[in-house]
């Protein structure tokens, strides 16, 4: 049987930071993203795709603030289901062209997701997703005065606002997913999911937070029985001391190797760190299984065992 892939897509797969964030240009650059997906495809892997939303719904969320005097302000939950809908959008438009390309006459289909999270959940006391644009430090400050955001420093990066990210429970529409599954590529919990919660009469109720799209896709991962966990980002590896004149590159690290990096801080909190525990979570459930964390422009040869950090069990 084909090896089933869940692919975790990072921020660098959708939007370019080299080009503008208008969807014209956000559109190209997932029409290069879409080209290392059919390639995989083309392999004979099924699979399905996860994608973030960060600077997405941030913008989104701008934009009907900024126009609250036109059209009320759409909450939080409805601006990542439009970001579900769009980034959606390109990805079906962008893979089954390049599918085509290849001869590969395979249906891509989005389906707009809930994920519950439990609305005691800690993060809700502690917001730490980062979303929407980078900010210098007097920017943040004048936005946390006049819009009561949270900011925080990002990796380097700038600032930006962060908003909760509960944990990933449970994905409402998983059904449907795993019927979908033999018949097309399936686009689903965009953003880490549209985030709900459970009433005690069973009606789901969205919040305002951002799931992260690795755990979501750990989530799925674990649903559908995948084999592999793939997630996407902007390096080939990770690495311990990074960014240091002694930092150090990790090809195949163990689930205990792992939590050892993790606990001595070895990855960063906004960007490497949920990726790792995503991968790890992964392994532990599936012992026989593998989770790899590399680049968009390596995943075949990370498949291969060529690069990338490739987490098991043992």
């Amino acid at each position: 049987m084909p090896e089933r892939i869940v692919i975790a897509l990072g921020g660098n797969a959708l939007q370019s930071k080299d080009s503008g964030a208008t969807a014209e240009a956000q559109l190209e650059v997932v029409k290069k993203t879409s080209v290392h997906i059919a390639q995989i495809s083309q392999r004979g892997y099924e699979m399905a795709v996860v994608h973030g939303n960060g600077p997405q719904v941030g913008r989104i969320v701008l934009a009907s603030e900024a126009a609250k005097d036109v059209a009320p302000p759409m909450p939080f939950d409805v601006c990542g289901a439009m970001s579900q809908g769009y980034i959606g959008y390109h990805i079906q438009q962008a893979l089954k062209y390049a599918l085509n390309s290849r001869n590969r006459n395979y249906p891509v289909v989005t389906l707009a997701t809930q994920v519950v999270v439990d609305r005691n959940d800690p993060a809700f006391q502690n917001p730490t997703k980062p979303i929407g644009a980078f900010y210098t430090q007097e920017e943040a400050r004048h936005l946390e005065a006049e819009r009561g955001y949270t900011m925080r420093e990002d990796a380097g990066r700038g600032w930006r606002r962060v908003v909760p990210s509960p944990q990933p429970r449970r994905i409402v529409e998983i059904e449907a997913i795993r019927l979908l599954w033999d018949h097309a590529i399936v686009v689903a919990c965009g953003g880490g999911g549209i985030p709900v919660v459970e009433n005690p009469d069973g009606t789901l109720e969205g919040v305002a937070a951002v799931i992260d799209k690795d755990f979501a896709a750990e989530l799925l991962a674990e649903a559908v029985g995948a084999d592999v966990l793939l997630i996407l980002t902007e390096v080939e590896k990770a690495a311990i001391r990074f960014g240091k004149p002694d930092q150090q590159d990790l090809d195949h690290i163990s689930l205990a190797e792992a939590a050892q990096y993790a606990a001595e801080g070895q990855f960063g909190v906004g960007s490497m760190l949920p990726k790792v525990e995503a991968a790890m979570k992964f392994v532990r459930a599936n012992p026989g299984k593998r989770a790899i964390i590399t680049s968009l422009d390596k995943a075949l040869d990370a498949l291969d065992g060529k690069t990338g950090t490739t987490v098991t069990f043992a």
